[in-house]
């Protein structure tokens, strides 16, 4: 994928993007992910931390929830001074910081991209259960665009987790009718050769099918993928513009992710494939 970085004056300010999310100790999801991201995307990359994992390719040992007054200090610093192009919100774990964080971007007029995380790839619980309802009830309605892969859509839903793209497309719809303005339905939880993602909106249907790539480095993917489309929304694409460019971006990412060789678990992908060679 060839990525088109922007040619800027002094008149002509870099896009911003902001990263509402937790921080991963492992460099490879959370804000971490997110601000690599942005950067790789030429994107200027602002974060508000809502909590603090100690975090590795392996388990999530600890979570440190940060106080929703601090929490809210962050997201008004930001907002106050900086020209903020779009948001991306991950990681809230609890119920006191989704009605935080949805009271203090309540009055923001740019588009949002929620990726409504549960669990992280090693199988560790980042969402508290009593705060499903406080994300489904306030911030889904605030978002442009949500991301769930299959079992937080299932989540979501209150439904069982759907077994095929038709199944996923469906859950996509419902959500809709939840309040969603349009919703990415990830493909990677399904089976098969084939990954598919699936855009749900007002549009006709998006499908973006990719190859199922055989590799143990997809740590931080969905992060990465809802990072991406912020940075491409920021940078003044169309939804669907924005969408397809993140996929394209996050499959060449996971293609190329084995050259890092962190870790002895889910291994991060390679947000600057592009930038770095093999050599120092």
């Amino acid at each position: 994928m060839q990525i088109d970085y922007i040619q800027t004056t002094k008149s002509q300010a870099i896009p911003i993007a902001l990263t509402i999310a937790g921080s991963d100790s492992g460099g490879g999801a959370g804000i971490q992910a997110d601000l690599k991201t942005f950067s790789a995307l030429g994107v200027y990359g602002a974060s508000v931390i809502t909590a603090v994992t100690a975090q590795n390719t392996l388990v999530v040992s600890d979570v440190h929830n940060i106080p929703s007054r601090t929490v809210r200090a962050q997201i008004n610093a930001v907002l106050d001074d900086l020209d903020v192009g779009a948001i991306k919100i991950g990681m809230l774990s609890t119920r006191e910081i989704i009605e935080t964080v949805a009271a203090a971007i309540s009055g923001y007029d740019g588009p949002v991209v929620l990726d409504p995380v549960m669990v992280a790839k090693s199988g560790d619980r980042l969402l508290q259960n009593d705060a499903v309802d406080a994300l489904r009830e306030l911030l889904i309605p605030l978002a442009d665009l949500i991301t769930p892969n299959l079992p937080e859509a299932a989540t979501l839903l209150g439904i069982p987790t759907a077994t095929s793209t038709e199944e996923a497309a469906s859950q996509g719809t419902a959500l809709l009718a939840r309040g969603a303005k349009a919703v990415l339905m990830k493909g990677g939880h399904s089976s098969g050769s084939e990954c598919v993602d699936q855009l749900i909106s007002s549009q006709p249907l998006l499908r973006l099918a990719a190859e199922r790539v055989d590799t143990r480095c997809t740590h931080g993917t969905g992060c990465t993928l809802s990072a991406a489309i912020a940075a491409r929304l920021a940078r003044g694409d169309s939804l669907v513009q924005a969408v397809t460019s993140a996929h394209e971006y996050l499959q060449s990412a996971i293609r190329q992710a084995e050259r890092l060789n962190v870790g002895r678990g889910h291994g991060p992908v390679h947000h600057f494939y592009e930038l770095w060679s093999d050599s120092a």
